[in-house]
């Protein structure tokens, strides 16, 4: 199944945050908008912030938006091709529709520059106002068309709606036409997903739960059955879903749509989920209930320590206790990227990196 060296590892989860983007809270007076501040400060490497209005967000390193830095790291874990999104903060489903119909356009432009710039290293997942489905539609041709970029990340809600929702209707059909990518990132850091907020509970549980929540849509709502070629990725192994798949199967037959009850194992196997779960054991879970060829290596670089530098090991461990079997592990660390992917052009750009 694997076509690239044993020491290939192609990411499917890492984020992007453009530092020549304007600052749209300075533009618009609502400090709701995020921005990129880099450290005047002369650090080795560069550092900066990022900023909500005035407030400072989260402090972040170079390779998130620096080019050189990134490469660098890649070149270091032998990473041959990772696919950049933008920072989840960037999602703003909030605001009205035009600035952030404006806001995307541009994030989308410094995004499609930086990985033409990577010489096939990178691939680009842009962003869309979701809030707007007819606006996120033309958004979404103009970066796959135009831009040349992978496909999108959208979050698990576009502001108050679910993703079954049938305004979005429209939106699913334009990504199955145009036979591109989604990746569904949780939002908010897991913020409102649950009933008790901070630390632990967002990253543990809320982030998990608000994933679970959207892949249920996207399966008991319709837009799998609807579009069943269509390739839409989970970050962070589809967060509780695996886990809650037996449940939910039995649930559908108490609900409205029993008929669902069969196909429902087939349904979410039409799902793409990412690695990055912390337990090796749990990749044997995620292979049962997506399929070994819909499982894909994600770090969520550049935020959570460790996770590119120990992907292949994360991946061969679990090779060591008998939760993958050698192919399986082979095709997670690379192949079933590319094929996530799957538009020519991007496969016969990263051919010879892997």
């Amino acid at each position: 199944m694997s076509s690239g060296p044993n020491d290939t590892v192609l990411d499917v989860h890492a984020h992007y945050f453009p530092s020549d983007v304007p600052n749209w809270a300075e533009r618009t007076g609502d400090p709701r908008w995020p921005s990129l501040v880099l450290d005047q400060e002369s650090t080795d490497p560069p550092t900066g912030r990022i900023m909500l209005g005035d407030t400072p967000f989260r402090a972040v390193r170079a390779p998130l938006w620096d080019l050189d830095a990134r490469i660098a790291v890649l070149d270091a874990h032998s990473v041959t091709l990772q696919v950049v999104s933008p920072t989840p903060i960037m999602l703003t489903y909030w605001a009205e529709p035009k600035p952030a119909l404006d806001f995307a356009r541009a994030v989308n432009d410094s995004l499609a520059a930086h990985v033409a710039a990577s010489r096939g290293r990178l691939a680009g997942l842009g962003t869309v106002p979701l809030q707007d489905p007819v606006l996120a539609e033309r958004e979404l041709r103009r970066l796959v068309t135009e831009l040349g970029l992978a496909g999108v990340e959208i979050g698990t809600r576009a502001a108050d709606r679910e993703l079954d929702d049938p305004e979005l209707a429209s939106f699913f059909s334009a990504a199955a036409e145009l036979d591109t990518s989604l990746f569904v990132h949780p939002l908010d850091g897991g913020g409102n997903a649950i009933r008790r907020g901070g630390q632990p509970y967002d990253f543990g549980l809320g982030m998990l739960t608000d994933t679970a929540m959207a892949a249920t849509a996207l399966v008991c709502g319709g837009v799998l059955d609807r579009h069943p070629g269509l390739r839409i990725g989970l970050a962070h192994g589809c967060g509780t879903l695996a886990w809650a798949a037996p449940r939910l199967k039995l649930g559908t037959r108490l609900g409205e749509s029993p008929e669902q009850y069969d196909t429902f194992d087939e349904t979410i196997s039409r799902l793409w989920v990412d690695t990055l779960v912390f337990d090796p054991e749990h990749l044997r879970l995620l292979v049962r209930r997506f399929g070994a060829e819909h499982v894909m290596t994600g770090t969520d670089f550049p935020f959570i320590p460790g996770q590119l530098e120990g992907a292949r090991r994360f991946v061969d461990s679990a090779v060591e206790i008998g939760a993958l079997d050698r192919r399986q592990a082979d095709a997670i660390l690379a192949d079933n990227v590319r094929h996530f992917l799957g538009a020519p052009a991007v496969l016969s750009a990263n051919s010879g990196n892997g």
